[in-house]
């Protein structure tokens, strides 16, 4: 793994944290308790910070990045961020699951308890709707999501990799 200091800024990890040994972790990062960052994984603060609460996993070749100076990162808790997925200069709120391969790009809100479809497009400044599935590029709304889907796949997958990083370690 590369964890790298930038401009007098080393990552912060908090408890039970996993690291793949090719992820990349670089500058102002703050993660909370019982995080995992997964092979090929890449979070640079280096233009602006980035900010995680616990249980967030950030899966196999996805990407965290900020804009310089204007948008930072901020994810909240049990937040899953899929394999190949890119979050940008946004805030995703807690209970997210962001499909693999989605998008979500600057200045973007993504409220609570929603699904970010694999392969969606969140626009810049989009605000997602909380308890929402968004789909398509660009992405939109198509349904309500109910308390089967938030405990059943957003809770459950976040869980899981908590599991999955113990193997590891």
């Amino acid at each position: 793994m590369i964890i790298r200091e930038l401009n007098g800024t080393t990552p912060q990890f908090g408890e039970d944290c996993f690291l793949a040994e090719n992820a990349v972790v670089v500058g102002d990062v703050v993660m909370g308790d019982h995080c995992s960052i997964w092979y090929g994984a890449v979070l640079r603060g280096d233009v602006h910070y980035i900010r995680m609460g616990n249980k967030v996993n950030i899966q196999d070749g996805a990407v965290v990045h900020c804009t310089y100076k204007k948008y930072a990162v901020n994810i909240g808790n049990n937040v899953s961020v899929g394999h190949n997925a890119i979050v940008h200069g946004c805030t995703i709120h807690d209970n997210v699951l962001v499909g693999m391969g989605a998008i979500v790009m600057d200045d973007c809100v993504v409220e609570s308890n929603t699904i970010i479809a694999a392969g969606a497009v969140v626009t810049q400044g989009t605000k997602v709707e909380g308890g929402s599935i968004y789909a398509g590029v660009p992405a939109k709304k198509v349904k309500d999501i109910g308390k089967d889907l938030i405990s059943g796949e957003i809770e459950r997958i976040a869980e899981s990799y908590v599991k999955y990083s113990g193997w590891y370690k």
